[in-house]
């Protein structure tokens, strides 16, 4: 039974992105699908794998922390290591954004402050001038 595969479009339609995305990808070494000629063919590894890229980039994980998760894969130990390395490093990026959330409610709660100082000072000026 011959695996299905994708071609660089079908790639593309499933994940909702281009191809340049994926020729990036694959020059990083994270996807490696079978070359025709000019024709690349994706596996159901390269699926899994630009899946789980996608959702990588999205958290803000950087293409080396993912490319080190997926090598973890053929480690044989029932992904138990990968999964362990992916739960840390999750972890940190959690904190890493829950702090960035913190600091950018402060900056917008000061901003919305300056703002509404700026509102008050204007009409401050403006029942001045028509006095």
């Amino acid at each position: 039974m011959t695996e299905e595969v994708l071609t660089i479009r079908e790639m593309c339609d499933a994940f909702n992105v281009t191809p340049r995305t994926l020729r990036f990808y694959e020059s990083k070494e994270l996807l490696f699908p079978i070359r025709e000629g000019q024709k690349r063919l994706f596996t159901r590894r390269d699926r899994a794998r630009l899946k789980l890229i996608l959702r990588g980039k999205r958290f803000g994980f950087s293409l080396e922390d993912i490319r080190q998760l997926l090598d973890l894969y053929e480690m044989g130990d029932q992904q138990k290591t990968q999964l362990s390395e992916t739960i840390k490093l999750a972890q940190q990026r959690l904190e890493e954004m829950q702090r960035q959330r913190d600091e950018l409610g402060q900056a917008i709660s000061e901003l919305a402050e300056q703002i509404g100082w700026g509102e008050k000072q204007l009409e401050k000026a403006r029942h001045e001038d028509a006095a």
